[in-house]
């Protein structure tokens, strides 16, 4: 992506901050590094940039620099920037929030199923992040989103997607967050209920994501890299229930629907995933009271089965690993205990 290009929002990976590099010419004569950046970055502003350099969203060579820094030949410069192109304006709304963490820093939240993450369109309110904004103005009245970008969001899951989120409480924390996202050192595991009884019990799946060449709402797997981003899944069986599989997926990269996707390419679509045709009955027998089985089952777990159980990363300020982990919602356990007795041995 050029350095003033914007992708649409549905493109964007699970990571909302973009990174772009540059390699200062042999022939460049010393400049602040401010000063040369807003030549080169579309719509930037000297104040804008001044702030992110501050914040640590700019790096030269590897480390954080002043804004009076002046670039030389070969300085090989990383500036992250907040991908939003539909610039929605988050209006803060007091909506309850599963806050399992929370210091000066950062905050994990426990994300509830049928929860857009953020406003845009036809989701302009009820989203996580109107909760967030209106919680930090509550302990903080002078914050803006133009010293917090998106009021510290750096990450995202889908809207039917339970589980955990980190969010910064200040720029620096956010800068932190997302280059370890970036660096592929935050920890992610999700638990998943897919069809199909899975052959091994653990593997990897690599092929890139992107926008499916027909429909366009979709993504699919293109494992020659011809299209879409480099992703990364590695899964583990938990537990088999014949006609469906409980599985762990642990991200190396964070790709819009990349789970879904991944699982769908390998023939395991999750269950009830009506975009991708986890909706139907895919698996299992032709008799009417393994329909109706299957039927009651999704009417249990109306959505995607798809949970954020862990995330780890490293605290922004303390550098203390950080863990967290939160059990499987009522829908997902429930529909869970079902299978299980499905299959369960008479007497």
């Amino acid at each position: 992506m050029d350095a003033g290009e914007q992708a649409p929002y549905e493109d964007q990976p699970e990571e909302l901050y973009e990174r772009r590099t540059f390699t200062i010419d042999s022939g460049q004569e010393p400049m602040r590094i401010d000063k040369w950046l807003q030549q080169r970055i579309e719509g930037a502003t000297r104040n804008k940039l001044q702030q992110s350099i501050e914040a640590g969203f700019v790096t030269v060579n590897g480390f954080g620099v002043k804004n009076n820094y002046k670039i030389k030949p070969g300085d090989h410069i990383v500036v992250l920037s907040f991908t939003n192109p539909e610039h929605t304006e988050v209006k803060p709304e007091p909506l309850p929030l599963d806050i399992v963490y929370e210091d000066a820093a950062v905050m994990v939240i426990n994300k509830p199923p049928n929860m857009v993450v953020h406003p845009g369109i036809g989701n302009y309110t009820g989203t996580l992040l109107n909760g967030v904004a209106y919680h930090l103005l509550e302990q903080n009245p002078g914050i803006t989103e133009e010293e917090l970008p998106r009021y510290g969001l750096v990450h995202r899951i889908d809207k039917n997607t339970t589980g955990l989120l980190v969010l910064a409480k200040t720029a620096e924390a956010a800068a932190h967050l997302a280059k370890q996202f970036f660096n592929h050192t935050v920890e992610r595991k999700y638990i998943a209920l897919v069809w199909g009884d899975m052959e091994q019990n653990e593997g990897t799946i690599v092929a890139h994501v992107g926008r499916h060449q027909r429909f366009r709402k979709m993504f699919d797997a293109y494992p020659e890299g011809e299209h879409g981003k480099h992703a990364i899944t590695h899964y583990k069986v938990i537990e088999r229930f014949n006609y469906v599989t409980l599985v762990e997926c642990r991200l190396e990269t964070g790709r819009t629907h990349q789970i879904r996707v991944h699982m769908k390419y390998i023939g395991h679509t999750l269950f009830n995933d009506w975009e991708y045709g986890g909706d139907k009955i895919l698996k299992g027998t032709i008799y009417t009271k393994y329909r109706q089985f299957v039927e009651n089952c999704f009417a249990l777990c109306p959505r995607v089965a798809l949970h954020a159980e862990i995330l780890g990363f490293q605290h922004p300020v303390t550098k203390e690993s950080m863990f967290f982990q939160v059990p499987l919602p009522d829908d997902m356990r429930l529909v869970t205990e079902k299978w299980r007795a499905y299959i369960k041995p008479v007497g």
